[in-house]
Formats: structure tokens, C-alpha cells, sequence
């Protein structure tokens, strides 16, 4: 059994900043990338920022030089340095790793349960 666990978030005034972090624990023989995707209320489910265990990002346009993306590979850990925030940031972020469980798995996409952000104007 594979877990994500996310953890960081609340309430912030805008211009402020949080620090997401996410942490995968279970039988994980190696992952390929983790990233952080964002729901608000009515809204699908879109892609934040993501990271491969080599290190390149990718983000979406709405958070570029506002967020960063970093992974600690040891620590099977992925975090979401957040500033500037500004109220439309406001969302559910969860956590999502591609990661497989042994030489004869397959690599899978797993889910943490998500962490609110909501950001006060």
C-alpha cells in the first residue's frame, strides 16, 4: 500500500506565502515524478507544478514565478514553495506521484487526499 501525504496549507492573506509538503511512504521501488494539481469549488482538478526525479519542472502558467517546485529523492518528499498568493489561488492541492512498486509493476499514479489553501483578500 502506497500513501501521499500532504501537509502545509491554510489560511493566508493575500501576498502571503505557505509551504506544501507531500510525502510518499509504502513499498516504492522508484518514482518517475511527483507534482501538485489544485481543485476549487466547481472547477476541475488542473495541474499546479511537477517534477521529474531528475529535476525538471514544469508549471502552469498561472503560477510561474510565484510557486516553486523542489523533491528530496531520499525522502520520497515533494514541496510547493508558494508566494505572492492572491485569492484565486484558493483550492483543495493534492498531491500526485508516478511511481511503481517493483521490477515487474508497471508505474501507477497515486493520490494524496488533498490540503486546503484558502487565500483571504
Amino acid at each position: 500500500q502506497v500513501q501521499l501525504v500532504e501537509s502545509g496549507g491554510g489560511l493566508v492573506q493575500a501576498g502571503g506565502s505557505l509551504r506544501l509538503s507531500c510525502v510518499a511512504s509504502g513499498t516504492i521501488l522508484s518514482m518517475n515524478a511527483m507534482g501538485w494539481y489544485r481543485q476549487a469549488p466547481g472547477k476541475q482538478r488542473e495541474l499546479v507544478a511537477s517534477i521529474t526525479s531528475g529535476g525538471t519542472t514544469n508549471y502552469a502558467d498561472f503560477v510561474k514565478g510565484r510557486f516553486t517546485i523542489s523533491i528530496d529523492n531520499a525522502k520520497k518528499t515533494v514541496y510547493l514553495e508558494m508566494n505572492s498568493l492572491k485569492p484565486e489561488d484558493t483550492a483543495v492541492y493534492y498531491c500526485n506521484a508516478d511511481y511503481r512498486r517493483g521490477f515487474s509493476y508497471a508505474y501507477r499514479s497515486g493520490w494524496g487526499q488533498g490540503t486546503q489553501v484558502t487565500v483571504s483578500s
